[in-house]
């Protein structure tokens, strides 16, 4: 048996599914009415079962906003300027975030498997993992680590609102705090709840009014920056070198944390070519990424980044500001509205029988605790945001490892074998476990805890004077591991080793 419930599927559907066809027409599901046009503003019917091939629409082309408008956010913009911070040159924080960016390569890699298989990320990795197994990895490579990153863009678009509000004349105290916080939250949920055709009607919006209001940004920034800035003591040798691999792991951490990309192609025909689901999905993540994280850099030589929005309101005209601060805003809506999204997968996907639209809000509810916990009773915010910095511990090796099944498979997944959660399932292994995810995971997760050199500084980190190496040990030891056991057919159990299609 199924251990989740997917939400109702439309009649229109289920007739599409049989070789039939139904009119268009409106009809009750999940408790709203609900369009049975493709794309019509409808609440997703789909969890995370099978999407059939009569069923799946759109090109490749169409993803490319998704991402966009997920990275033209202040995050970015305190990434770009925390490399400055962190004592670098102008040009070398640019070559830093070349290099980070180009992890969306993978980010792109891994949306290939949603073609292929029409199903999320969260089914898929089951061939990696095993059945059992990839409930843990969803508990916390999926949920746990989503709803603290959902928590602290809630926070930082808070704090934008908060501002945003007092320039309005209404003092921001506790009550409108709470309500400024919720009412951003509902925003966010309500993308998340309608799902994948509004994301995809949606966002193209958002990426053009973002694009449009970070162009008066750009051309205030360049105007104020030093280009032939560097810092008053420059870094050399094996400092300069452990700066700059700290800054490339703070760069990759945003594409690594989206292991999750193949539940936006999953909609996309079988037949999609994959190298355009590799292209747009990358180029849609690298572009806005680097061109936003970049003006954070250039302000940072003119200014204080130690407090990007105040330090970006000096520099920008006085009747931009609340432009800019409702689009701060709308781009942490964006990006928050994919993780919510992708964590109510996460959350069927651990095994609880709940609609996919009922594990949305529940994560929002999860999320939005936190962040009032954090902004008006404590200082949490910190701690959660340390504990973040640690996840490319395992969000590093979960790339690794997804990537290279992918190629090992050449992309070949068979998604209703996949929707099996019996004993009988191919993707059963050993107990419900794979064990050569289970030891790459392991493997590469250790390792790259040797080599942190964050919060703690790991013994290897240590033996190389402060190199912080976390990203490429724990990446290829996790991959290297992973294609290693996977080629021991004594290991993997009864289960079919490939499983593909």
């Amino acid at each position: 048996m199924a251990s989740t419930l997917p939400d109702p599927v439309p009649r229109s559907q289920s007739a599409a599914r049989d070789g039939g066809s139904a009119p268009d027409e409106v009809h009750e599901a999940n408790g709203v009415d609900e369009v049975s046009r493709p794309g019509g503003g409808r609440i997703e019917a789909h969890g995370i079962d099978h999407i059939p091939d009569a069923e799946r629409r759109g090109r490749a082309r169409e993803l490319f906003p998704v991402w966009a408008a997920a990275n033209v956010n202040y995050l970015s913009l305190v990434i770009g300027g925390a490399l400055i911070l962190m004592g670098l040159t102008l040009w070398q924080a640019l070559a830093v975030l070349a290099v980070g960016n180009l992890f969306w390569t993978l980010t792109g890699l891994l949306a290939v498997s949603g073609p292929a298989a029409g199903a999320p990320s969260e089914v898929i990795t089951r061939a990696l993992y095993g059945v059992i197994g990839n409930r843990v990895n969803n508990a916390i490579v999926g949920w746990l680590i989503s709803v603290c990153y959902f928590a602290l863009n809630l926070s930082a678009a808070a704090v934008a609102a908060f501002s945003l509000v007092e320039k309005v004349g209404i003092t921001a105290d506790t009550g409108v705090k709470v309500v400024v916080i919720v009412v951003i939250a509902a925003l966010t949920l309500t993308i998340s709840v309608y799902g994948h055709a509004v994301i995809v009607r949606l966002y193209p919006l958002i990426t053009l009014a973002l694009g449009a209001a970070f162009v008066v940004v750009a051309v205030y920034v360049v105007r104020h920056a030093d280009f032939s800035y560097a810092p008053a003591h420059r870094l050399t040798g094996i400092d300069l070198w452990a700066t700059a691999l700290a800054g490339v792991t703070l760069v990759a951490s945003g594409p690594l944390s989206y292991t999750t990309s193949a539940d936006f192609s999953r909609y996309l025909p079988r037949a999609t070519p994959k190298r355009a689901v590799v292209g747009w999905t990358a180029l849609g993540g690298f572009l806005p990424s680097m061109v936003v994280c970049s003006l954070g850099a250039l302000a940072a030589t003119t200014v204080d980044m130690t407090d990007p929005q105040s330090a970006l309101e000096s520099i920008l005209p006085a009747w931009f500001t609340p432009v800019f601060l409702l689009a701060l805003v709308l781009g942490t809506i964006a990006i928050n509205a994919l993780t919510a999204y992708s964590a109510g997968l996460a959350l069927q996907a651990v095994g609880l029988r709940i609609r996919r639209s009922v594990s949305v809000l529940f994560d929002g509810t999860a999320a939005v605790a936190l962040t009032l916990y954090a902004l008006l009773v404590s200082n949490f915010l910190d701690t959660v945001n340390n504990v973040l910095q640690l996840t490319v511990v395992l969000l590093g090796p979960s790339t690794a490892i997804y990537a290279t099944d992918i190629v090992l498979r050449r992309a070949r997944y068979d998604g209703q074998a996949l929707a099996d959660e019996t004993r009988s399932s191919p993707f059963w292994y050993r107990g419900g476990i794979n064990p050569a995810g289970a030891c790459a995971l392991l493997t590469g997760s250790t390792a790259a805890a040797l080599c942190v050199n964050t919060l703690y500084t790991g013994p290897l980190a240590t033996t190389l004077g402060g190199l912080d190496l976390t990203l490429p040990v724990g990446m290829i030891l996790a991959s290297a591991c992973y294609a290693l056991v996977s080629r021991m057919p004594r290991l993997q159990g009864t289960g079919n080793r490939r499983g593909d299609g």
